[in-house]
């Protein structure tokens, strides 16, 4: 059974800086692709970053480029997103998943990022 557990969100000022980290299980990890997607109050789903299965290849959607850093780490079946510089509107919820977890629907409860002063 594919399971992600997100965790590391929590409350930050404008400016601040959190990681969060998503623990995947189920799958071969090392095998996929990884993503981190975030979801607003009202908003659609939103992919904000990938990475490749060997962590060598990256990309962020625009709001994000130069603020946040996906990372993984295979022995670990783990995936980070360093997220600095935050703006009240990455206010969301996130979510890590990969291309075949998206299509079967597999979701883990994501991590609350809120951000606020």
């Amino acid at each position: 059974q594919v399971q992600f557990v997100e965790s590391g969100g929590g409350l930050v000022q404008p400016g601040g800086s959190l990681t969060l980290s998503c623990a995947a299980s189920g799958f071969t990890f090392s095998n996929y692709g990884m993503r981190w997607y975030r979801q607003a109050p009202g908003k659609e789903r939103e992919l904000v970053a990938t990475i490749g299965s060997f962590g060598s290849s990256t990309t962020y959607v625009y709001s994000v480029k130069g603020r946040f850093i996906i990372s993984r780490d295979n022995a670990r079946n783990m995936v980070y997103l360093e997220m600095n510089s935050l703006k009240p509107e990455d206010t969301a919820v996130y979510y890590c998943n990969f291309e075949l977890g998206v299509r079967d629907g597999y979701w883990g409860q994501g991590t609350q990022v809120t951000v606020s002063s």
